[in-house]
């Protein structure tokens, strides 16, 4: 293997590189270099990183939008239900409007 120092960016020939991506074994100088989750890759292999966890995670987003909107519409069933209810448990003088009428 030959020494970094010597080594070019493999985007910019006249550039020395900084470090060598573990991913796809290029080297690259500093610019075209990014640091993430503790490794050091280039552009193009953080895409692709990035992109793969991006679609394994996805299959799950629909499926918390469809139960959020679900646990949505019970929540506001059983508001109107309960607050139906508490009306009709009221007293009819409630209903007719003559219990406000009264003095106080």
């Amino acid at each position: 293997m030959e020494e970094l120092s010597r080594q070019r960016c493999f985007h910019h020939r006249f550039r020395e590189a900084a470090a060598r991506c573990p991913e796809c074994t290029r080297f690259f100088c500093r610019e075209c270099i990014t640091e993430h989750e503790n490794r050091v890759l280039c552009n193009t292999c953080l895409q692709k990183t990035v992109y793969s966890l991006a679609d394994r995670k996805s299959w799950t987003a629909p499926l918390f939008q469809i139960g959020f909107f679900t646990l949505g519409i019970l929540i506001l069933w059983f508001s109107f239900f309960y607050l139906g209810q508490l009306l009709i448990w009221a007293p009819d003088a409630f209903h007719e409007g003559s219990l406000w009428t009264g003095k106080w």
